[in-house]
């Protein structure tokens, strides 16, 4: 419409006016500090102080005293011009980056505009960051590319089971990541926090764009990036056995998905001043996996000096499920599958490597029903103390993060998805639970303290039953279990060492309690495993239809507490207004954020589930150990495919709960039971 109405109506152009028409230079100069600053002309002040009226207010109200009506002024064609010119100048002026240098070469994304005279984000999506890894090796840097690479499409995850787990997808050549970078109006951004997301999935799937319903992606950058003014970095990271498989020993030493990790940090570090960003403040967050491995990143040694804050939702480095105690076990279990050599880790590892990584992929499946101990158990390729990346027990660690603030925190039921695996009878009306069931659950969890374990963990567990025994309340106690097992007790501990060994750095601790949308599950059912992701990336105000306003008043708070805290350090300092003032963890008061809908000065609370988390950490911990902690539970033998059998009527195998001095305990899974198939929905 603009350029039609110029040609029609307006007299020969001025120069000026084909001055400010012309595009501003496109590329980034390499070298120097790589700011992506873009510099134009500014516009005549005849432009200027037509913009300037054209945004001011409309008044409506009605005159006073007498009205004298006059004949409506036309626009004329010069006059006309002009204003087409400015809205034109608006668009053409609006910031973006263009295209970008970086350490491989020049990048091109794609600049979206987020209103007709707005804001815009510039997005890049499948930038390299590492070269396509080689099978159970460390990454290495991408050699470079020529011309410049059109970074508008997300690449394929990275080579992982499907759901039903008897087929692959994704790719070997995967390490790819994602940028988000907000953009005013009239220059481009510069020195903008970066928040780098870390996804979870069990360290067995995901990818760095998430889940998605057509083009809607999970973890989808935008609302993040623009609401909360920070770059948001996305990326993939080796999952599975080819992330994780390890022999313990320098032959497959393992964690190869925290390096992809890792190389994923470093590269934002050398590279996103160029796209607007500060390296001098790199946030890391993640969910689940994704949480412990932003714990893990924070206490390896080789991140000294990246990272300047983290963030773990439901998950950090000492939660039960996040180090792997007994690697060469589920390393010989891939070996028998694929036919490979297990009496010698040299040729083990030798024959590993040159295996089909759909194979090794598909050689390890996890058992979801019928196992005979928690599911948590049978997660085989998860990090490992490696002597180098992670160099002790993370526990040790905290010193090497004395620098890196840190906010961390669980969902109020993020047990809960497990607990359903575990015992489906959780979210099922028709279906009971016993105490039968209960003690077995429990003797599963507590299996190196052995059968005075089980009973002592049973009886605190269940004093309440003695009041209310209803179904309720001991599904309810089957998820309050596994929250604070796998989550709660962990977390707990993780901000408790951080804040002990912090020197410069602040902590911070929160329990998300907006229940969860969930249809199928109880009314009981709060906010459950992964529910909080949605808010954080703004999936209230992405996608409207399918929210209420309350969720979008809990994705706004996350948001601004979140990027605050990117910001600052503080999540109620940064920019973005908060709905109450978020107080800092200490070791005396352990005050912590109850993340809801309606948040005020009460939500600021202390001493959470106080009784039961001072029982894990004194009672249980004082109990004699039985039984090494790597050794149980064993993988399946044999046919590699067979998940655990459920207990058989011998009352030697089938826990009880106490009677006296019961000395039942849990018998190791035997190799013969059905195949088990990969849930829709699976945490860490």
């Amino acid at each position: 419409m603009c350029v039609f109405l110029h040609m029609t109506l307006a007299q020969p152009e001025p120069s000026w006016q084909q001055q400010l028409l012309a595009p501003p230079p496109g590329v980034l100069p390499p070298g120097g500090k790589g700011r992506g600053q873009r510099r134009g002309r500014d516009p005549p002040q005849a432009a200027a102080t037509l913009g300037s009226r054209l945004a001011q207010p409309i008044n409506t109200r009605r005159p006073r005293g007498r009205v004298t009506w006059r004949r409506p002024h036309t626009m004329g064609s010069s006059e006309l011009v002009i204003w087409c010119l400015a809205c034109c100048l608006a668009a053409a002026r609006a910031a973006k980056l263009g295209s970008v240098y970086t350490e491989g070469g020049f990048v091109e994304g794609v600049n979206k505009k987020l209103s007709l005279l707005g804001d815009s984000v510039d997005i890049f999506k499948g930038i390299p960051f590492a070269a396509a890894p080689k099978a159970l090796e460390n990454p290495q840097r991408h050699p470079g590319w020529q011309g410049t690479l059109k970074a508008k499409d997300f690449k394929k995850r990275c080579l992982q089971a499907t759901i039903t787990q008897d087929s692959t997808y994704g790719d070997e050549d995967c390490l790819y990541l994602n940028i988000w970078v907000p953009q005013g109006r009239k220059e481009v951004s510069r020195d903008l926090p970066v928040m780098i997301w870390i996804y979870g999935g069990a360290f067995l799937m995901g990818s760095g764009q998430g889940a998605n319903f057509l083009s809607n992606y999970l973890y989808d950058g935008e609302e993040l990036a623009t609401r909360g003014n920070v770059i948001v970095v996305t990326f993939n990271y080796r999952v599975g056995p080819l992330g994780f498989l390890s022999t313990g020993d320098a032959n497959l030493p393992g964690n190869y998905g925290l390096r992809d990790q890792h190389m994923a940090i470093a590269w934002v570090k050398r590279n996103i001043a160029a796209f607007g960003g500060d390296p001098d403040n790199i946030t890391i967050f993640g969910e689940s996996a994704g949480g412990a491995s932003v714990s893990l990143q924070t206490l390896s040694p080789y991140n000294k000096g990246l990272i300047k804050r983290a963030i773990s939702q439901s998950g950090v480095a000492l939660s039960p499920w996040a180090i792997q105690k007994n690697p060469l076990s589920w390393a010989k279990t891939i070996a028998e599958k694929v036919g490979c050599p297990m009496d010698d880790t040299a040729r083990m590892a030798r024959c590993l490597k040159i295996t089909d990584p759909r194979a090794l992929t598909l050689a390890y499946k996890l058992p979801l029903t019928k196992q005979e101990f928690p599911v948590v158990h049978y997660l085989g390729f998860i990090p490992v103390v490696d002597g180098d990346f992670i160099p002790d027990d993370p526990v040790n660690l905290y010193a090497n993060a004395a620098d890196i603030d840190y906010l961390a925190g669980t969902n109020d039921m993020d047990g809960h998805l497990f607990a359903t695996v575990d015992l489906p009878a959780v979210d099922k009306d028709k279906k009971t639970i016993t105490e039968e069931d209960f003690y077995k659950l429990v003797s599963g969890f507590t299996i190196v303290k052995g059968p005075r374990g089980a009973n002592i963990t049973f009886d605190v567990y269940t004093a309440s039953w003695a009041q209310d025994s209803s179904q309720e309340t001991k599904k309810k106690t089957v998820v309050d279990l596994e929250t604070d097992i796998l989550f709660l007790m962990p977390t707990e501990t993780a901000v408790a060492q951080h804040r002990a060994n912090a020197k410069s750095a602040q902590t911070y601790t929160y329990v998300f309690a907006h229940p969860s949308r969930m249809p199928v599950y109880p009314s009981w059912v709060g906010a459950d495993h992964a529910d909080d992701l949605q808010y954080v990336f703004g999936k209230p105000f992405a996608t409207p239809l399918g929210y209420r306003s309350q969720d979008r008043t809990v994705s706004k708070a996350m948001i601004a507490y979140w990027t605050n805290f990117a910001r600052s350090g503080d999540p109620n300092m940064g920019g973005s207004s908060v709905p109450t003032h978020w107080e800092p963890y200490t070791l005396e008061s352990s005050k912590y954020l109850e993340i809801t809908n309606k948040m005020d000065s009460s939500s600021m609370k202390q001493d959470l589930r106080t009784s039961y988390l001072q029982y894990w950490a004194t009672t249980y911990q004082a109990l004699p150990t039985v039984a090494d902690e790597g050794a149980i539970p064993v993988p399946p033998t044999g046919d590699s495919e067979a998940a655990p059998s459920p207990p058989t009527g011998d009352s030697e195998a089938t826990p009880a709960p106490p009677t006296g001095d019961s000395e039942a305990t849990p018998a190791p899974p035997p190799s013969d039971a059905e195949v088990a198939q990969m849930p829709i929905v699976i945490g860490f």
